[in-house]
C-alpha cells in the first residue's frame, strides 16, 4: 500500500471530479462517501468526502486517506498537517478561468441559485491559486503535479502515464484513458 496521500485539487469546476474518476478507474481507491449525488453538472459523480469540509477542525480521517485518492478544494490544502506525519502527492488541476466561470454559472443556473460577480471571483481565484502553488512548492511533505484540463481531454494517454509515474507506477493507464469522456466538456473557451 502507498504510504502517501494522493490529493486531487484545483479551483471548483477545474476537472477534479474527472481526475478522481481516472484514478479510481486506474486502480487507486478513492476516499469518498457518495453523499453528493451525480447530477447534470457532474453526471459521473463528484467523488467528495464530507469530512474534508471540516479539515480546519477535524483531521482524524487522514489516516483513512493513506494509499487512496481524496479530493480537497484548493483553499483547504494549507489546513493539512505539514509536520511530517503525512506525505502528500497533489495532482493540481488547471483550467482556463473563463471556462471555470462559465461552468460555475451553468451549474448555479441549474440549481436555481444566483450567479456570483464573475470579475471579482476571477480575481479572487487567480490570487488564491497563485498562493497555493507557491505554498505547495515550499512544503517538503508535498510533491505536486500541475495538470491542464485540456491536456487530459486531448492527450489522455500521455497525461495518465505522467500521473502513473508521479504516483510511483502500478495504475492501469489504459483504463484511466477510457474514463475520459470529452463529450462531457460543455464549457469551452471560445476566445
Amino acid at each position: 500500500m502507498l504510504d502517501f496521500i494522493t490529493i486531487v485539487s484545483g479551483l471548483p469546476r477545474s476537472g477534479t471530479s474527472l481526475m478522481m474518476q481516472m484514478l479510481s478507474a486506474g486502480g487507486l481507491p478513492a476516499l469518498t462517501d457518495d453523499l453528493r449525488q451525480a447530477d447534470e453538472s457532474n453526471p459521473r459523480g463528484y467523488f467528495e468526502f464530507e469530512p474534508v469540509k471540516r479539515l480546519r477542525t477535524d483531521r482524524g480521517w487522514l489516516d483513512q486517506a493513506r494509499g487512496r485518492a481524496v479530493k480537497i478544494i484548493h483553499v483547504l490544502l494549507r489546513e493539512l498537517p505539514t509536520n511530517g506525519t503525512y506525505q502528500y502527492r497533489v495532482i493540481l488541476m488547471k483550467r482556463p478561468m473563463e471556462e471555470i466561470l462559465a461552468s460555475q454559472r451553468a451549474m448555479l443556473k441549474r440549481q436555481g441559485k444566483p450567479s456570483a460577480d464573475e470579475a471579482m471571483l476571477a480575481k479572487i481565484y487567480t490570487s488564491q491559486f497563485a498562493q497555493v502553488e507557491e505554498w505547495l512548492g515550499a512544503q517538503p511533505t508535498f510533491l505536486f503535479l500541475p495538470v491542464e484540463y485540456h491536456d487530459v481531454l486531448k492527450e489522455p494517454r500521455e497525461v495518465a502515464a505522467k500521473i502513473d509515474a508521479f504516483l510511483g507506477g502500478g495504475l492501469d493507464v489504459g483504463v484511466m484513458v477510457q474514463a475520459v469522456d470529452p463529450t462531457l466538456h460543455h464549457q469551452r473557451n471560445t476566445t
